[in-house]
């Protein structure tokens, strides 16, 4: 159930996009009211939470960049490609985020162990997004708003690979490094009010309703869920999600703006989301908590490891002492039997469970 609203929530994000820019909102006014609200119910939820903002410069320092990735240039980006294309279309592109994350870690040369199922799945995903634009026919997709949506993919992608490297497992409350992102991106969306076209018309009550709504259930509310979703149920569910993302928006684009379904938009939905999980293939449930996303290439939003105290010149404990008879007994006892409740004899701290790890939003 909770999966199914998570999905529907998620998924209806670019429906409201296509319904705000229609009554009237410019793409980045869309953007800003969506980050502002979106902060402003992760600030509620942390200070229920009695989780505090982060103080320290460094971490503000990378949360501008990631909220920059992550936030607010994505956002604006699928409100400025929906300006053309479907909102079906635009939830497909979403789905191509793990592809992007991939190609991104080979390039970078932090993706090892790429085996032919992977590659494959990398090939047959690209291939998907090929034969939705099909920029081959004069009836394709292929504009430059499906090159925004795509630019918006490759976006989460650098962010989720910047976040990993530098906010994941820093010891920071989930809620509060959400909030905090969210806040930074709707300062730097605020920045370019400036330069935005001044509109003659006021937005329509629809379009305000929609934002409103993307703003504070697609954003806000779904951070918080997805972060809840892989706390109690694990990446696997959160990866049930990320497959019923773009069935939710095209299916809604649909049904409520009556856009087109193609047998070609159809087919590409279907291989890109069997490339995605061929490129997902193998990876364990342990290596993506180290790396902090989501076997939908979406960054967890769960918490953060905690660092590790590091122990400055630790005293020697003083050997206890054994009759020779026990001592021969320790000695025949093989290592794995002397390690009790996560203790082991060797180590001199106890062996730490990793809690679940955090996600930027990756609508």
């Amino acid at each position: 159930m909770r999966i199914a609203v998570l999905a529907l929530l998620w998924g209806s994000s670019f429906l409201w996009i296509k319904l705000a820019l229609a009554g009237g909102l410019a793409p980045l006014h869309v953007t800003i009211v969506r980050c502002a609200l979106g902060a402003a119910v992760l600030l509620v939820l942390a200070r229920s939470a009695r989780q505090r903002l982060p103080r320290e410069r460094r971490i503000w320092g990378h949360l501008v960049v990631a909220a920059l990735f992550c936030n607010a240039l994505p956002f604006l980006l699928f409100s400025i490609g929906e300006q053309t294309v479907d909102s079906g279309v635009a939830g497909v592109m979403n789905a191509t985020t793990p592809l992007w994350s991939l190609g991104l870690g080979l390039l970078l040369g932090t993706e090892r162990g790429l085996g032919p199922k992977r590659l494959a799945g990398l090939v047959l995903g690209f291939g998907g997004t090929l034969l939705i634009f099909a920029p081959w026919q004069q009836s394709g997709l292929a504009s430059w708003g499906a090159l925004a949506l795509l630019a918006a993919a490759v976006s989460y992608a650098v962010a989720f690979a910047y976040m990993a490297r530098h906010l994941i497992g820093r010891g920071t409350p989930p809620l509060a490094l959400s909030a905090a992102q969210l806040l930074a991106a709707t300062g730097l969306t605020t920045l370019g009010l400036p330069a935005s076209p001044h509109t003659e018309s006021a937005p329509t009550l629809t379009g305000v309703l929609a934002v409103v709504v993307l703003g504070v259930f697609g954003t806000g509310l779904t951070f918080h869920l997805n972060s809840r979703l892989i706390a109690d149920e694990g990446p696997t569910a959160a990866a049930t999600v990320g497959y019923l993302l773009p069935v939710v928006s095209v299916a809604l684009g649909a049904l409520v703006l009556g856009e087109e379904i193609g047998v070609r938009v159809v087919a590409g939905m279907v291989v890109v989301l069997a490339g995605v999980g061929l490129s997902r293939a193998g990876l364990s449930r342990a290596g993506l908590s180290r790396t902090g996303l989501s076997r939908t290439g979406r960054c967890r939003a769960g918490g953060a490891r905690p660092a590790p105290r590091p122990e400055l010149h630790p005293a020697p404990r003083p050997a206890p002492h054994r009759p020779s008879s026990a001592r021969t007994a320790a000695r025949s006892t093989p290592v794995s039997a002397r390690t009790i409740s996560g203790v082991s004899s060797t180590s001199s701290q106890p062996t730490a469970a990793t809690p679940a790890t955090c996600r930027g939003d990756s609508m």
